[in-house]
């Protein structure tokens, strides 16, 4: 499993737009970081504008660091899947291409079967089939920094984003009440 600051493991997460995904986790309880970024794709080093063409094979990704002994991965899997629609294939609402689609980016093998256990779990309590792919391990290219922590900037002044955010977080709290840092 990837590691980020001491004691913290990471994940990476494909669910759509970063900006939404990146608001969601950023309110979940053991979250210590949530960094917007690119992955899955073969042009090294890759812009947003070029991912926005949905030719580079990236896709849009949050990379999570958490704290194992505040959340676990199967539990950050689940509030992953529980806060987007994993049955959407490459995309998310009027957000279309391959650069939105539903993936867990793994690094090793416990990252891939905790991935798998919880898509196992969204389709035994959902009676549906998550097109969630699991892929990697893959390079990670960090976003350019104006998509950096987007929602609590500019993403709060954006129809995109005030129209996309809101209901993702509001279900966040309703579903994983538990699991929401104090406050948010």
């Amino acid at each position: 499993m990837t590691s980020g600051m001491a004691g913290h493991e990471q994940a990476i997460i494909a669910g759509g737009c970063f900006w939404c995904t990146e608001a969601v986790f950023n309110d979940v309880v053991g979250v210590s970081k949530v960094e917007s970024g690119y992955i899955g794709g073969d042009t090294p080093d890759p812009t947003y504008k070029a991912i926005c063409t949905g030719t580079t094979g990236h896709a849009e990704a949050i990379r999570v660091t958490f704290d194992p002994h505040a959340i676990s991965l199967a539990e950050l899997y689940d509030v992953f899947l529980g806060t987007h629609d994993p049955t959407q294939l490459n995309r998310q609402g009027g957000d279309v291409g391959t650069q939105y689609r539903s993936a867990i980016f793994v690094d090793g093998e416990g990252q891939t079967t905790e991935a798998q256990a919880a898509i196992g779990r969204w389709n035994t309590d959902n009676d549906g089939t998550a097109v969630t792919t699991i892929e990697g391990p893959a390079t990670w290219y960090t976003a350019e920094d104006y998509h950096q922590e987007y929602w609590e900037g500019d993403g709060q002044r954006n129809p995109y984003c005030l129209a996309t955010i809101p209901p993702k977080l509001a279900k966040l709290r309703k579903s994983y009440a538990a699991k929401l840092k104090q406050g948010a």
